[in-house]
């Protein structure tokens, strides 16, 4: 028996269906529907600088499953039809569909100009979007050759498995690529995509709010599964949020995605792992520990951190002292999850009263975080004491730090928060910030002014002014008033 080859009009009829804005000159209202996300300017802006200073690079769109690349690809190309583009000039392709299984992207390209009614050479001012690149073999090479080639056509890809993406753009890239990150939704997303910015009001150095009960009520449930724009919008979905993730997200990507991109046989340890990682979510761990737990080696350990870490599932954050120094030998680190929602995903969702809602909020400051990189985001520990999160800038100098609390009880003279002014005053910082639960003000104690904000408002702070390029708390000091936006 004979196995045939897929027929190729079989691939430009998928095509066809994949870029329907070429007969229509729109993209289907079902995108139009949804509201972008916060990220799409930043993004958009991206491909505009690509696109009209001719800088020979490919924006990569790089981000964990289902946050809304392949969304944020479509809303592009209505963006690019609206600013005048030439909707059959805008080729997208779907890399994971099994029609497009063996094939090369120089293939693809000619394919999707046939499919276009072009010639296969009609690629000058064109605009090709490669969603889930990792699929295609040797992407990263031939995407290259593609950018050098080809100097007048846009280039873009996306992939979930962002560990493939940023090693080998790395690696074979040589400056060809640009890499753009997507992360989970962000608090201010959350509350934005659900309608709620009633619940906020302008304030000057911290959002505020007409209620807090509700917004922290609201705060809960994002904890809970609020990382993912189909969770958020989606009432079929919201009944149960915790099936959505582990199938369509978590099962995806430790029983497929990695084990397939990285050859890994035992994915039961891989599981094991991960699922030790996302009950100590902002715990510190050591690799002696993990290798215990997961009954793998260290070397083990350390290459499966390395895949989930790539994956975007978590994220380590390295320890210094109380004098900002690192340890030569980084045998204890904390592992954050990139979204809290995936630990209630794998458990069960929390109250706002549960135990673990200390481990979680502070999961969720960092995730706030997550478009700055977690590269300069540290703690600090040291025999007498600690501070949860510090942002350390390029000259290993303590920027900003952060205790991070769910509890009205904790106040300037605590020992928690003497640790933080401790740890201030070393280091010449003006201010330390206390997350709480609900109480918000200002106590100066030696000279430190000790800054309480409830964990939603600093939450939705941070997530509305990261996306913006404002990551220090000199540039949220220095602006004025803002409204909810």
């Amino acid at each position: 028996m004979t196995l045939r080859n897929i027929p190729k009009g079989k691939i430009i009829s998928r095509i066809k269906l994949e870029n329907s804005w070429w007969e229509t000159g729109q993209i289907d209202e079902f995108y139009t529907r949804m509201k972008p996300r916060a990220y799409f300017e930043r993004f958009h802006g991206l491909v505009k600088k690509v696109q009209t200073e001719a800088v020979r690079r490919a924006p990569i769109l790089m981000g964990p499953r289902r946050v809304g690349k392949t969304v944020m690809l479509l809303h592009l190309t209505e963006a690019l039809i609206e600013a005048g583009a030439d909707p059959r000039r805008i080729c997208y392709v779907s890399v994971e569909h099994p029609v497009f299984n063996g094939l090369g992207l120089d293939d693809l390209v000619q394919l999707v100009r046939e499919a276009a009614g072009a010639t296969a050479d009609d690629i000058s001012g064109c605009t090709f979007l490669f969603d889930e690149i990792q699929y295609l073999k040797d992407w990263e090479i031939h995407l290259k050759t593609l950018v050098d080639t080809y100097p007048r056509a846009t280039w873009i890809a996306s992939g979930s498995a962002a560990a493939a993406l940023r090693l080998k753009s790395n690696e074979s890239g040589a400056g060809r690529f640009t890499d753009f990150l997507l992360p989970p939704l962000t608090f201010h997303e959350y509350v934005v995509l659900l309608g709620k910015e009633a619940l906020i009001t302008p304030g000057d150095e911290w959002f505020a709010t007409t209620d807090l009960a509700a917004l922290n009520e609201l705060f809960v449930d994002y904890l809970n599964f609020g990382g993912y724009p189909e969770v958020a919008l989606s009432p079929a979905i919201r009944a149960d949020p915790g099936r959505y993730v582990r199938q369509d997200i978590i099962d995806k990507v430790l029983l497929s995605d990695l084990p397939s991109l990285y050859g890994i046989s035992d994915i039961q340890e891989l599981n094991s792992l991960f699922t030790a990682l996302a009950y100590n979510t902002a715990n510190e761990v050591s690799l002696d520990k993990l290798a215990q737990r997961a009954g793998v080696a260290k070397n083990t350990v350390k290459r499966y951190l390395e895949y989930l870490e790539a994956a975007f599932l978590v994220k380590r954050v390295h320890r210094i002292d109380h004098n900002a120094r690192k340890f030569q030998r980084a045998t204890l680190f904390k592992v954050y999850l990139t979204n809290p929602s995936l630990r209630a995903a794998l458990f069960s969702p929390i109250s706002a009263d549960d135990p673990d809602m200390g481990a979680m909020v502070e999961t969720c400051v960092f995730s706030q975080w997550f478009h700055l990189g977690s590269g300069d985001l540290h703690y600090a520990r040291w025999k007498e004491g600690e501070v949860d999160l510090v942002l350390v800038d390029g000259a290993g100098d303590p920027h900003w730090a952060c205790e991070v609390k769910w509890s009205d009880r904790f106040g300037a003279q605590s020992p928690e928060v003497r640790n933080l002014i401790t740890f201030c005053k070393t280091h010449g910082l003006r201010e330390g910030i206390v997350t709480t639960r609900s109480e918000r003000l200002e106590e100066t104690v030696d000279d430190i002014e000790i800054t309480c904000v409830p964990a939603s408002l600093y939450c939705y702070t941070i997530g509305h002014d990261v996306v913006r390029g404002h990551t220090s708390k000199a540039s949220l000091r220095q602006r004025p008033p803002r409204k909810p936006s």
